[in-house]
């Protein structure tokens, strides 16, 4: 049996985010069209004694990631471990690319590789169960778990129906100085906008078929609240717009923007500010599979 699995923990934007009514329990629903990137996080996982983390790469914040425990990535290995008794120990190892705190999934990503790596390497694998076992995680992990470029998903994220991937377009992601607290924009969005919560949209197949049918529809509830604390969004998005992205627009709760490009030779070579990460990527017309070793 393989002790070892290697994947790419690919990060993800939102071409769609809507945020709906809150739960009892807290938790707010939510409405999203995923959609993976080829830029990704190096995850290795070993099956090995005692349970470590360790994390590395060009963009990890000077102080770290904090507790491993509190880590996605550690948090899915235990789950998993947890749900089905296997494995008793793992090792696991991140090269990070996917900038930190950016709305672009790569605490998720990474989570959702874990899961995937151990599942790869189980005796007894749980296959389509994974995405069960990564809804506790957060609303990203169960998109990250299953086989499909992209997702419109519901509920807490693990209501997800898999898209035919669009033709894979250039991205260039804009990346602020600062970082966006989850938590925090939920607050600003429940303050701001007090009682109302707009109606999940009926979205018809053909209007996420197309990229010119998503540039119809794409929009982000977070992006408004967000831009009122931090202006700097609202440059980087005018500043894609200017240049023609097809969309241009904040991920996740921020703080990273992308604009997506009809093709590479519009990209631009913007000077967006001191302080600002400019990566250029693609969107992902498939998931990349996890490599045993």
């Amino acid at each position: 049996m393989s002790r070892s699995a290697r994947v790419v923990a690919q990060a993800k934007i939102n071409l769609l985010l809507h945020v709906l009514a809150r739960e009892t329990s807290g938790y707010h629903a939510i409405e999203t069209v995923f959609l993976r990137l080829d830029l990704g996080d190096e995850v290795t996982v070993r099956i090995a004694p005692g349970r470590t983390l360790d994390c590395r790469g060009p963009v990890m914040p000077a102080g770290g990631l904090g507790p491993a425990e509190k880590n996605l990535a550690y948090r899915a290995a235990t789950a998993y471990a947890d749900a089905t008794g296997w494995p008793s120990g793992f090792a696991i190892e991140i090269e990070k690319r996917i900038p930190v705190g950016g709305g672009l999934g790569g605490g998720s990503a990474d989570a959702g590789a874990v899961l995937r790596a151990l599942d790869a390497l189980s005796p007894n694998p749980l296959g389509l169960r994974l995405a069960e076992l990564a809804t506790p995680l957060g609303a990203d992990v169960p998109f990250m778990t299953i086989e499909s470029p992209m997702a419109l998903a519901w509920g807490r994220g693990e209501r997800l129906l898999p898209l035919r991937a669009l033709d894979a377009r250039p991205v260039l992601l804009l990346v602020p100085p600062f970082s966006v607290a989850t938590p925090d924009a939920y607050r600003w969005l429940s303050s701001d906008r007090g009682d109302y919560v707009p109606s999940a949209a009926v979205l018809a197949p053909e209007s996420l078929a197309t990229w010119e049918a998503i540039a119809g529809i794409a929009a982000n509830d977070f992006e408004t609240v967000v831009r009122a604390r931090h202006p700097m969004i609202t440059e980087l998005v005018s500043g894609l717009d200017a240049a023609d992205a097809t969309i241009a627009m904040m991920s996740g709760s921020g703080s990273a923007v992308f604009g997506v490009f009809a093709s590479r030779s519009d990209v631009p070579a913007l000077r967006p500010g001191p302080g600002v990460l400019t990566i250029e990527t693609r969107t992902s017309e498939r998931v990349v599979r996890v490599e045993m070793e």
